[in-house]
Protein backbone atom coordinates (compact mmCIF):
# COMPACT_ATOMS: atom_id res chain seq x y z
CA UNK A 1 0.00 0.00 0.00
CA UNK A 2 1.05 3.60 -0.65
CA UNK A 3 -0.82 6.86 -0.31
CA UNK A 4 -1.58 9.47 2.31
CA UNK A 5 -1.81 8.47 5.94
CA UNK A 6 -2.47 10.49 9.05
CA UNK A 7 -0.42 9.57 12.10
CA UNK A 8 -2.02 10.32 15.46
CA UNK A 9 0.48 10.61 18.31
CA UNK A 10 0.25 11.45 21.98
CA UNK A 11 2.00 14.72 22.92
CA UNK A 12 1.86 13.71 26.60
CA UNK A 13 4.16 10.75 25.90
CA UNK A 14 7.53 12.50 25.98
CA UNK A 15 9.75 9.72 27.30
CA UNK A 16 12.70 8.42 25.30
CA UNK A 17 11.03 5.15 24.31
CA UNK A 18 7.91 6.86 22.93
CA UNK A 19 10.06 9.30 20.96
CA UNK A 20 12.04 6.40 19.48
CA UNK A 21 8.90 4.48 18.50
CA UNK A 22 7.36 7.53 16.87
CA UNK A 23 10.51 8.49 14.93
CA UNK A 24 11.21 4.94 13.75
CA UNK A 25 7.65 4.29 12.57
CA UNK A 26 7.28 7.62 10.77
CA UNK A 27 10.67 7.23 9.09
CA UNK A 28 9.72 3.74 7.86
CA UNK A 29 6.39 4.87 6.45
CA UNK A 30 7.98 7.77 4.59
CA UNK A 31 10.84 5.58 3.42
CA UNK A 32 8.30 3.25 1.84
CA UNK A 33 6.61 6.03 -0.09
CA UNK A 34 3.80 7.24 2.15
CA UNK A 35 2.88 10.88 2.47
CA UNK A 36 2.50 11.18 6.24
CA UNK A 37 0.75 13.97 8.11
CA UNK A 38 1.34 13.90 11.85
CA UNK A 39 -1.33 15.18 14.23
CA UNK A 40 -1.13 15.54 18.00
CA UNK A 41 -3.76 17.47 19.93
CA UNK A 42 -3.00 19.08 23.26
CA UNK A 43 -6.07 17.35 24.70
CA UNK A 44 -8.11 14.24 23.83
CA UNK A 45 -10.87 16.48 22.47
CA UNK A 46 -8.43 18.30 20.18
CA UNK A 47 -6.87 15.02 19.03
CA UNK A 48 -10.32 13.67 18.24
CA UNK A 49 -11.18 16.82 16.29
CA UNK A 50 -7.95 16.65 14.27
CA UNK A 51 -8.46 12.97 13.49
CA UNK A 52 -12.07 13.52 12.44
CA UNK A 53 -10.97 16.31 10.14
CA UNK A 54 -8.34 14.06 8.54
CA UNK A 55 -10.92 11.34 7.91
CA UNK A 56 -13.37 13.87 6.45
CA UNK A 57 -10.63 15.20 4.19
CA UNK A 58 -10.05 11.75 2.72
CA UNK A 59 -6.95 10.32 4.36
CA UNK A 60 -6.27 6.78 3.14
CA UNK A 61 -5.62 5.52 6.67
CA UNK A 62 -5.39 6.66 10.27
CA UNK A 63 -2.28 5.38 12.08
CA UNK A 64 -2.12 5.43 15.87
CA UNK A 65 1.35 5.57 17.43
CA UNK A 66 0.55 5.04 21.08
CA UNK A 67 -1.30 2.86 23.54
CA UNK A 68 -4.82 1.51 23.89
CA UNK A 69 -6.16 4.86 25.09
CA UNK A 70 -5.17 6.48 21.80
CA UNK A 71 -6.61 3.55 19.85
CA UNK A 72 -9.86 4.03 21.78
CA UNK A 73 -9.90 7.67 20.70
CA UNK A 74 -9.29 6.63 17.09
CA UNK A 75 -12.19 4.17 17.14
CA UNK A 76 -14.55 7.05 17.91
CA UNK A 77 -13.51 8.57 14.58
CA UNK A 78 -13.09 5.64 12.18
CA UNK A 79 -15.70 3.12 13.42
CA UNK A 80 -18.14 2.36 10.64
CA UNK A 81 -16.33 4.49 8.05
CA UNK A 82 -14.28 1.79 6.32
CA UNK A 83 -11.12 3.87 6.87
CA UNK A 84 -8.42 1.41 7.99
CA UNK A 85 -6.68 1.87 11.31
CA UNK A 86 -2.97 1.19 11.67
CA UNK A 87 -1.52 0.51 15.11
CA UNK A 88 2.08 1.09 16.15
CA UNK A 89 2.07 0.04 19.82
CA UNK A 90 3.77 2.49 22.17
CA UNK A 91 1.79 2.14 25.38
CA UNK A 92 2.03 0.06 28.52
CA UNK A 93 -0.82 -2.37 27.79
CA UNK A 94 -1.04 -2.64 23.99
CA UNK A 95 -3.94 -5.10 24.16
CA UNK A 96 -5.25 -4.16 20.71
CA UNK A 97 -1.86 -4.99 19.20
CA UNK A 98 -1.75 -8.23 21.19
CA UNK A 99 -5.19 -9.30 19.96
CA UNK A 100 -4.32 -8.56 16.34
CA UNK A 101 -0.81 -10.01 16.31
CA UNK A 102 0.85 -6.66 15.62
CA UNK A 103 4.55 -6.66 16.59
CA UNK A 104 5.85 -4.31 19.25
CA UNK A 105 8.90 -3.32 17.18
CA UNK A 106 7.97 0.02 15.55
CA UNK A 107 9.57 -0.74 12.18
CA UNK A 108 7.88 -4.13 12.02
CA UNK A 109 4.57 -2.54 13.02
CA UNK A 110 4.98 0.07 10.28
CA UNK A 111 5.69 -2.71 7.81
CA UNK A 112 2.31 -4.22 8.68
CA UNK A 113 0.74 -1.01 7.39
CA UNK A 114 3.02 -0.99 4.35
CA UNK A 115 1.88 -4.54 3.56
CA UNK A 116 -1.67 -3.24 3.15
CA UNK A 117 -3.49 -6.32 4.48
CA UNK A 118 -6.61 -5.39 6.41
CA UNK A 119 -9.14 -7.25 8.49
CA UNK A 120 -12.64 -6.24 9.49
CA UNK A 121 -13.44 -6.81 13.15
CA UNK A 122 -16.35 -6.38 15.50
CA UNK A 123 -16.41 -3.39 17.82
CA UNK A 124 -18.39 -2.83 20.95
CA UNK A 125 -20.69 0.18 21.21
CA UNK A 126 -21.35 1.24 24.80
CA UNK A 127 -24.06 3.77 25.63
CA UNK A 128 -24.47 4.98 29.22
CA UNK A 129 -28.00 6.19 29.84
CA UNK A 130 -28.31 9.79 28.68
CA UNK A 131 -24.79 9.93 27.18
CA UNK A 132 -23.42 9.47 23.69
CA UNK A 133 -22.34 6.01 22.44
CA UNK A 134 -18.65 5.12 22.66
CA UNK A 135 -16.83 2.49 20.60
CA UNK A 136 -14.30 0.04 22.01
CA UNK A 137 -12.17 -2.78 20.69
CA UNK A 138 -11.08 -4.94 23.62
CA UNK A 139 -12.88 -5.18 26.99
CA UNK A 140 -15.43 -3.16 28.94
CA UNK A 141 -14.78 -3.49 32.68
CA UNK A 142 -17.04 -2.84 35.66
CA UNK A 143 -16.98 -3.63 39.35
CA UNK A 144 -13.82 -4.21 41.38
CA UNK A 145 -11.41 -3.38 38.55
CA UNK A 146 -13.28 -0.19 37.64
CA UNK A 147 -13.31 0.85 41.30
CA UNK A 148 -9.53 0.36 41.31
CA UNK A 149 -9.26 2.56 38.22
CA UNK A 150 -11.50 5.20 39.82
CA UNK A 151 -9.20 5.28 42.85
CA UNK A 152 -6.01 5.28 40.78
CA UNK A 153 -7.30 8.22 38.74
CA UNK A 154 -7.82 10.19 41.97
CA UNK A 155 -4.28 9.50 43.20
CA UNK A 156 -1.32 11.74 42.39
CA UNK A 157 1.32 9.43 43.82
CA UNK A 158 2.90 7.00 43.11
CA UNK A 159 3.16 7.02 39.34
CA UNK A 160 2.72 4.32 36.71
CA UNK A 161 1.97 0.72 37.67
CA UNK A 162 2.82 1.43 41.31
CA UNK A 163 -0.17 3.75 41.55
CA UNK A 164 -2.46 1.04 40.17
CA UNK A 165 -0.98 -1.50 42.59
CA UNK A 166 -1.56 0.88 45.53
CA UNK A 167 -5.15 1.46 44.42
CA UNK A 168 -5.70 -2.29 44.19
CA UNK A 169 -4.51 -2.83 47.75
CA UNK A 170 -6.76 -0.04 48.99
CA UNK A 171 -9.83 -1.41 47.17
CA UNK A 172 -9.18 -4.92 48.47
CA UNK A 173 -9.88 -3.56 51.94
CA UNK A 174 -13.36 -2.61 50.70
CA UNK A 175 -13.98 -5.78 48.68
CA UNK A 176 -17.64 -6.74 48.62
CA UNK A 177 -20.27 -8.29 46.41
CA UNK A 178 -22.09 -5.73 44.30
CA UNK A 179 -25.80 -5.89 43.36
CA UNK A 180 -25.87 -6.26 39.57
CA UNK A 181 -28.81 -6.42 37.22
CA UNK A 182 -27.60 -7.96 33.96
CA UNK A 183 -29.53 -8.25 30.70
CA UNK A 184 -28.18 -10.56 27.98
CA UNK A 185 -30.01 -10.45 24.63
CA UNK A 186 -33.17 -9.30 26.40
CA UNK A 187 -33.04 -11.78 29.29
CA UNK A 188 -32.61 -10.08 32.68
CA UNK A 189 -31.37 -11.53 35.95
CA UNK A 190 -30.13 -10.17 39.27
CA UNK A 191 -26.91 -11.38 40.85
CA UNK A 192 -24.23 -10.34 43.31
CA UNK A 193 -20.81 -10.09 41.70
CA UNK A 194 -17.39 -8.68 42.43
CA UNK A 195 -16.87 -7.67 38.81
CA UNK A 196 -18.41 -8.10 35.37
CA UNK A 197 -16.34 -7.76 32.19
CA UNK A 198 -17.60 -7.68 28.61
CA UNK A 199 -14.99 -8.99 26.20
CA UNK A 200 -14.91 -8.20 22.50
CA UNK A 201 -11.26 -9.30 22.57
CA UNK A 202 -9.58 -11.59 25.08
CA UNK A 203 -7.33 -9.32 27.14
CA UNK A 204 -7.10 -6.02 28.95
CA UNK A 205 -4.73 -4.38 31.42
CA UNK A 206 -1.62 -5.40 29.51
CA UNK A 207 -2.26 -9.08 28.86
CA UNK A 208 -4.79 -10.16 31.49
CA UNK A 209 -6.84 -12.72 29.52
CA UNK A 210 -10.10 -11.94 31.24
CA UNK A 211 -12.17 -13.37 28.33
CA UNK A 212 -9.75 -15.95 26.89
CA UNK A 213 -12.15 -17.36 24.31
CA UNK A 214 -13.49 -14.04 23.00
CA UNK A 215 -13.14 -13.55 19.25
CA UNK A 216 -13.02 -10.33 17.27
CA UNK A 217 -15.16 -11.58 14.41
CA UNK A 218 -18.04 -13.66 15.79
CA UNK A 219 -20.55 -10.90 16.51
CA UNK A 220 -20.74 -11.84 20.20
CA UNK A 221 -19.31 -10.73 23.53
CA UNK A 222 -17.93 -13.02 26.20
CA UNK A 223 -19.46 -11.73 29.46
CA UNK A 224 -17.36 -12.78 32.46
CA UNK A 225 -19.03 -12.64 35.89
CA UNK A 226 -16.89 -13.08 39.04
CA UNK A 227 -18.91 -13.82 42.17
CA UNK A 228 -16.32 -14.24 44.95
CA UNK A 229 -15.97 -11.62 47.70
CA UNK A 230 -13.11 -13.44 49.42
CA UNK A 231 -9.89 -11.42 49.38
CA UNK A 232 -7.74 -14.53 49.48
CA UNK A 233 -9.68 -16.17 46.64
CA UNK A 234 -9.54 -13.04 44.54
CA UNK A 235 -5.80 -12.68 45.08
CA UNK A 236 -5.34 -16.30 44.02
CA UNK A 237 -7.54 -15.68 40.99
CA UNK A 238 -5.46 -12.78 39.61
CA UNK A 239 -2.43 -14.83 38.46
CA UNK A 240 -4.72 -17.27 36.65
CA UNK A 241 -6.20 -14.38 34.62
CA UNK A 242 -2.91 -14.03 32.73
CA UNK A 243 -3.26 -17.67 31.65
CA UNK A 244 -7.00 -17.44 31.08
CA UNK A 245 -7.63 -20.42 33.36
CA UNK A 246 -9.75 -18.46 35.84
CA UNK A 247 -12.81 -19.27 33.72
CA UNK A 248 -12.60 -22.85 35.03
CA UNK A 249 -13.14 -21.73 38.65
CA UNK A 250 -16.51 -22.16 40.36
CA UNK A 251 -16.85 -18.45 41.11
CA UNK A 252 -16.46 -17.44 37.46
CA UNK A 253 -19.28 -17.69 34.90
CA UNK A 254 -18.94 -16.88 31.20
CA UNK A 255 -21.98 -16.10 29.03
CA UNK A 256 -22.12 -15.12 25.37
CA UNK A 257 -24.40 -12.42 24.04
CA UNK A 258 -24.80 -9.88 21.25
CA UNK A 259 -26.33 -7.20 23.49
CA UNK A 260 -25.70 -6.54 27.17
CA UNK A 261 -27.05 -4.14 29.75
CA UNK A 262 -25.20 -3.74 33.03
CA UNK A 263 -26.70 -1.91 35.98
CA UNK A 264 -25.14 -1.50 39.41
CA UNK A 265 -25.33 1.59 41.64
CA UNK A 266 -22.15 3.57 42.09
CA UNK A 267 -20.15 1.70 39.43
CA UNK A 268 -18.39 3.24 36.43
CA UNK A 269 -17.69 1.41 33.17
CA UNK A 270 -14.27 1.59 31.51
CA UNK A 271 -13.53 0.30 28.01
CA UNK A 272 -10.06 -0.06 26.46
CA UNK A 273 -8.94 1.41 29.80
CA UNK A 274 -10.85 4.65 29.21
CA UNK A 275 -13.83 5.99 31.14
CA UNK A 276 -17.17 5.35 29.45
CA UNK A 277 -19.56 6.51 32.17
CA UNK A 278 -21.69 5.36 35.09
CA UNK A 279 -23.86 2.28 34.92
CA UNK A 280 -26.44 1.51 33.64
CA UNK A 281 -24.82 1.07 30.25
CA UNK A 282 -26.12 -0.65 27.12
CA UNK A 283 -23.47 -2.53 25.12
CA UNK A 284 -23.90 -3.86 21.59
CA UNK A 285 -21.55 -5.97 19.47
CA UNK A 286 -21.40 -4.40 16.00
CA UNK A 287 -20.03 -6.80 13.37
CA UNK A 288 -17.45 -5.47 10.89
CA UNK A 289 -17.50 -1.97 12.41
CA UNK A 290 -13.70 -1.71 12.46
CA UNK A 291 -11.10 -2.18 9.75
CA UNK A 292 -7.51 -2.59 10.82
CA UNK A 293 -4.12 -3.42 9.28
CA UNK A 294 -2.87 -6.86 10.31
CA UNK A 295 0.20 -9.00 9.52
Amino acid sequence: MTGTVTALTNPAARDRRSAHVRAAALHRLRERGFVVTEIAGESPAESSELAARAVADGTDALVVIGGDGLVFLAWQVVAGTGIPLGIVPAGTGNDHARALGIPTDPVAAADVIVGGRTRTIDLGRATPVGLRPMWFGTVLASGFDSLVTDRANRMRWPRGHLRYNAATVAELANLRLLPYRITLDGNTFDTEATMVSVGNASSYGGGMRIAPNARLDDGLFDVVVVTSASRSRLLRLFPTVYRGTHVDLDEVTVCRARSVRLDCPGITAYADGERVGPLPVDIEAVPDAGRVFVP
